[in-house]
């Protein structure tokens, strides 16, 4: 125990000062844009679309801003001890393009896990995404879409894509592309009732410029629902507890420390499953 704790210091001083960036290769000067890729989706299947968005995402095709990863520190009480930890989360949600031309890509949460797991990364917890909306400097108001059956479509999911444009090219001059942006979509998240509820996914956040969120946490949806609202936020699993380099997966696992990054409990399985190909209809 004592050589392990004396390794994970060795590795502290090197996780705090140096940027983390997601492991992805160079954008290529001939990938599509976001607006460009996003049109090719329209005709697709849910599987191939997500397969299309899964490849672009892995091969490259994000924007610069978003490879940096930006810290957010958090202290909360867990089993009765306060504890102090410090966690990496991509500035935006995953999207598709560069930085003047993007795509925020909503996902399933089957192929959100699998990039996820690519990157060395995991999905937030409710508390997670509070924390990070509090670190955020830009808070974005949400713009909700009239609900309808088109909230499921890719044109639909264009058109919101427009909206947070306007909203952050506005901000650029003061917050340039990279800087930690939060309030314009709902989060995919994890949850300990995920493992009573098999086959669904779990959303929670969109807070309003008052700190209140919009969408409580929510599993009434199956696992294969995804809709304009959606993003994915991408955490590294990297994490300093308390002065020590660990992984968010063993935090969360733990009973004694979840409490400093769930306010639901320990989550024994902190992610969702994750099939080999992106779901089907």
């Amino acid at each position: 125990m004592a050589m392990r704790r004396a390794a994970a210091l060795l590795f502290l001083p090197g996780l705090l000062g140096l940027a983390q960036v997601l492991p992805l290769p160079p954008r290529a000067a001939s990938a599509p844009g976001g607006r460009e890729f996003a049109a090719g989706l329209r005709s697709l299947s849910l599987r191939e679309r997500e397969q299309a968005i899964y490849e672009q995402i892995l091969g490259g095709n994000v924007p610069a801003g978003s490879r940096r990863l930006v810290p957010v520190h958090v202290t909360a009480q867990s089993a009765g001890t306060t504890r102090r930890a410090t966690f990496w989360v991509s500035p935006d949600y995953l999207a598709v393009g560069s930085e003047p031309d993007y795509f925020l890509a909503p996902l399933s949460p089957a192929t959100a896990q699998r990039i996820a797991e690519r990157l060395g990364c995991i999905l937030p917890t409710r508390r997670m995404v509070d924390a990070i909306y509090g670190a955020a400097e830009v808070k974005l108001a949400p713009d909700p879409i009239p609900p309808s059956a088109a909230m499921t479509t890719v044109p639909v999911f264009a058109a919101h894509n427009d909206l947070v444009w306007i909203q952050r090219s506005a901000r650029l001059e003061t917050y340039p592309w990279g800087a930690l942006v939060a309030g314009h979509k709902k989060d995919l998240v994890l949850s300990p009732r995920l493992a009573d509820a098999p086959g669904k996914v779990a959303i929670y956040g969109w807070h309003r410029t008052n700190g209140v969120p919009i969408q409580p946490l929510y599993l009434g949806h199956t696992s294969i629902y995804v809709d304009y609202s959606h993003g994915v936020r991408l955490v590294q699993q990297d994490l300093v507890l308390d002065g020590v380099a660990t992984t968010v997966a063993r935090v969360l696992a733990d009973p004694a420390c979840a409490g400093v990054l769930s306010d639901e409990g320990p989550i024994a399985q902190p992610r969702y499953p994750m099939p080999d190909q992106a779901p089907s209809p």
